[in-house]
């Protein structure tokens, strides 16, 4: 049965929530203690209330099957997020966004989406957190690629100082990742994207990679010492 689609007008919000002051928020502990079943009911079972059950089995029987390998940071209004989900039909994406009712939009809109689509879209999530301190409460370290867009150019330049600054982390050039089909939809897809194309505006990007291997991490932070 298709489920009418959330309204934006009766979601509206401030561009911006300030990530420094009290908010309330419900996060694991760990990566590893972290519930997917309620926001990937496809792919992941309740957790038992039998006290019977070996929790150390269940985390990782769930470790070795599924795992979230792409987080939407500020992901505004599920534009990227509902992109990614027909690109990446077997990965498991998910939208962390810190605005009340920007993220209770993108929550009913996958909930419209899944009921008008069945079987389409049960792979893409959205939490409302702080990425700034709750990141490493969703996600195990060492996950991939960094992507960063913006139409503010102070914004673009003072991230990629920090992240070519980091140890961890390696500037990637954006013409060795030509074939990679995210950056090409990082800026037509979103909202804000569509928005700044739409006034003549410029959307700037980065991609960063981790540094995986424990020798090149030194000598990169040798060279910069």
């Amino acid at each position: 049965m298709a489920v009418s689609a959330p309204q934006k007008r009766f979601y509206r919000q401030r561009a911006h929530s300030n990530p420094m002051a009290d908010h309330v928020f419900d996060y694991p502990v760990t990566p590893e203690e972290m519930d997917w079943s309620q926001y990937y009911p496809e792919y992941f079972k309740p957790r038992s209330n039998d006290h019977h059950d070996d929790e150390k089995d269940l985390i990782d029987e769930k470790k070795l099957k599924f795992q979230v390998e792409f987080a939407d940071i500020g992901c505004g209004y599920g534009g990227l997020l509902v992109e990614l989900s027909a690109l990446f039909p077997n990965s498991l994406i998910l939208g962390l966004e810190i605005r009340v009712k920007v993220s209770d939009y993108v929550i009913d809109r996958i909930k419209s989406l899944r009921a008008s689509n069945p079987g389409k879209y049960q792979n893409i999530a959205c939490i409302r957190s702080n990425a700034m301190k709750y990141l490493p409460n969703f996600f195990t370290k060492g996950q991939g690629l960094v992507y960063t867009i913006t139409d503010v150019q102070e914004v673009h330049e003072w991230m990629v100082k920090h992240f070519t600054e980091h140890p961890l982390f390696e500037h990637a050039q954006l013409e060795e990742l030509k074939d990679d089909i995210i950056v090409d939809r990082l800026g037509v897809c979103t909202e804000e994207g569509k928005k700044v194309l739409r006034n003549g505006g410029q959307n700037f990007t980065a991609v960063f990679r981790r540094v995986e291997d424990k020798t090149q991490r030194l000598k990169i932070k040798e060279e910069k010492s």
